[in-house]
C-alpha cells in the first residue's frame, strides 16, 4: 500500500466535488483487428503498468491519507462505444457527453473508450479509431498520463515513472493498523510541524519579496478581473473541436510551439471576444508547468499566469512578449524558496487538508483570477504508437471546465502534427464553431508570420 502524497489527495478529494479526469484522445487509423482481438491486446498491456493495477482506498476516520492498493484491470474498464452515425460530428457529440463523467479512483481509476470505423475525421484515412483515455488527476499529472499512454500504445510497452504498489510484509501492515489506531494521538505533532514549516513559509515569503523588489527575481503574475467567459455558475453542458495542423505551420523562428499556440490563440480569443461585443483591455491564460517529480508525489506541476500581450498587433512581436511573460512566470515557479510552502502542505494533517479541500468555495468566480482560459501544452512524442497494428495519426486533450474557466484549450504535439483542442461550456460559449475558424485563421497569421 502506498499513501497519497497530499497534492495527490487533494486532486482526489476535489474529484468528489468537481469532474477533474483527464481525457487523452488518439486517432488511429481505422485497425483491421476484430474488436474481441483489440480488446485482449489492450487488457495484456494495461496489465503490464504499474499505475493502472491499483485503485485507491480511502480513510473511513479522514485521519490518514488514502492509499493506493493492488486492483487488477477489469474488462469493464475497456469500453467500446457504438455511434448511430460514426462520423467525426457525431463522435464529438458523443466525446462531449464523455467529458461530463467521471471515474472514481476507489473503484477504478482509469478508462478506455473505443471508437471505431469513424468518417470523416482530419486525418487523411477514409476510417479511423479513436481511442481515449480517461484517468483520475490523483494517479498521475499530464506528463504521467502522456507516459501511460505511450506504453499502452508500444509495442515494447514499458513500465511508466511511477512505482506501482507493493505488497508489504505483515509485520508492516500490522505496523499500520497500529499507527491507524493511533493517528488521533499523531494529530498535535502534525500540527507542531505544520507550524514550524509555517513559519519557515513566511519567511521565504519575506525573502522572495525582498529579492523581487530587487529585481532579482521576477514579480508574480498580477492577475486579471473576470472577463466574459468567466462567469459564475456551474458548467452547463461540454462541447470540443479540434484543428489537426501540420507542426510546421506552428513554428515561429526561435520561438517554441508552446508559445506559437499561445499567441494564435490571444489573437482568435481577442478577435471573438470583441465580435460579441465584449470589452478587451487585457487577456492572460493559466498554464500548467511541468515541475521536477518529487519523491512520492504523482502530481509534479505549478500553474502560472502568463499575459497575452493583446497590446501588441504584430504576430512576432506578440509572440516574443508571450514567450518573455512565460519564461518569467517559470523563473519565479521554479525558486527554492517557492518550495518552503509546499512544504507546509506536505505536512499538513489529512483532516486538515480534507476540510480545506471540501470548504474551498470552487462555486464562486474570484475578484482576480489568474487567467481567463487555460492552456495546456503536452508534447506527447513521436508518431510511432499503434492501436490493433493500426498507426497514430493525432492527438488531443481536453482541459477540465470549472465556476472560473469555461473555455480551455490544449496544445498536443506528436510527430509532425499538432492539435488544438478546445473545450468549452455551450451556454457561455454558444458559437464554438464560430471561434474554431476564427482560430483556424489565427493558426495561418501565426504562420505567414514564421
Amino acid at each position: 500500500m502506498i499513501p497519497l502524497a497530499p497534492p495527490d489527495a487533494t486532486m482526489y478529494w476535489l474529484s468528489r466535488r468537481t469532474s477533474n479526469d483527464q481525457f487523452l484522445l488518439y486517432c488511429f487509423a481505422e485497425s483491421t483487428w476484430e474488436n474481441a482481438r483489440l480488446r485482449d491486446a489492450i487488457a495484456r498491456r494495461s496489465a503490464a503498468i504499474p499505475e493502472l493495477r491499483v485503485r485507491l482506498q480511502p480513510d473511513p476516520t479522514g485521519l490518514s491519507y488514502p492509499v493506493w492498493v493492488p486492483a487488477e484491470p477489469d474488462p469493464a474498464q475497456l469500453v467500446t462505444h457504438r455511434l448511430d452515425r460514426p462520423h467525426w460530428s457525431d463522435l464529438l457529440a458523443s466525446l462531449g457527453r464523455l467529458l461530463e463523467t467521471g471515474v472514481d479512483a476507489a473503484e477504478h481509476p482509469w478508462r478506455l473508450h473505443i471508437f471505431r470505423g469513424i468518417r470523416e475525421s482530419p486525418a487523411p484515412d477514409p476510417a479511423v479509431t479513436v481511442v481515449v483515455l480517461q484517468i483520475s488527476h490523483a494517479l498521475v499529472d499530464g506528463r504521467g498520463a502522456s507516459r501511460i499512454a505511450r506504453a499502452l500504445f508500444t509495442d515494447e510497452p514499458r513500465p511508466a515513472a511511477t512505482p506501482g504498489p507493493r505488497p508489504l510484509p505483515r509485520s508492516r501492515i500490522a505496523a499500520r493498523a497500529g499507527r491507524a489506531g493511533r493517528a488521533g494521538l499523531a494529530l498535535p505533532l502534525d500540527i507542531a510541524r505544520t507550524l514550524r514549516r509555517g513559519l519557515a513559509a513566511g519567511r521565504a515569503r519575506t525573502e522572495l519579496a525582498e529579492l523581487t523588489a530587487a529585481g532579482r527575481v521576477p514579480p508574480a503574475a498580477p492577475g486579471y478581473p473576470p472577463g466574459a467567459l468567466n462567469v459564475p455558475g456551474e458548467v452547463t453542458g461540454h462541447t470540443v473541436r479540434m484543428l489537426v495542423c501540420r507542426a510546421a505551420d506552428m513554428r515561429l523562428p526561435g520561438r517554441s510551439v508552446t508559445v506559437a499556440g499561445m499567441t494564435a490563440i490571444s489573437l482568435a480569443l481577442q478577435r471573438y471576444l470583441r465580435e460579441r461585443g465584449a470589452a478587451v483591455t487585457a487577456l492572460g491564460a493559466q498554464v500548467p508547468m511541468a515541475t521536477p517529480p518529487r519523491p512520492g508525489v504523482r502530481n509534479n506541476y505549478r500553474s502560472l499566469g502568463v499575459d497575452l500581450a493583446i497590446g501588441e498587433e504584430d504576430p512576432r512581436r506578440r509572440a516574443a512578449a508571450i514567450a518573455a511573460d512565460l519564461a518569467a512566470r517559470r523563473e519565479r515557479a521554479v525558486h527554492p524558496l517557492l518550495d518552503a510552502q509546499d512544504a507546509v502542505t506536505a505536512v499538513l494533517p489529512p483532516l486538515l487538508l480534507r476540510r480545506d479541500v471540501r470548504n474551498y468555495p470552487i462555486d464562486i468566480v474570484p475578484e482576480r483570477i489568474t487567467g481567463h482560459t487555460v492552456v495546456s501544452s503536452v508534447d506527447r512524442g513521436p508518431a510511432d504508437l499503434r492501436f490493433g497494428a493500426a498507426p497514430v495519426r493525432f492527438t488531443a486533450g481536453f482541459p477540465a471546465l470549472g465556476t472560473v474557466m469555461h473555455l480551455t484549450h490544449g496544445i498536443h504535439g506528436m510527430g509532425d502534427t499538432v492539435t488544438l483542442s478546445l473545450h468549452a461550456d455551450p451556454v457561455v460559449v454558444p458559437d464554438l464553431d464560430s471561434y474554431a475558424e476564427l482560430l483556424r485563421a489565427a493558426v495561418r497569421d501565426v504562420g505567414r508570420a514564421g
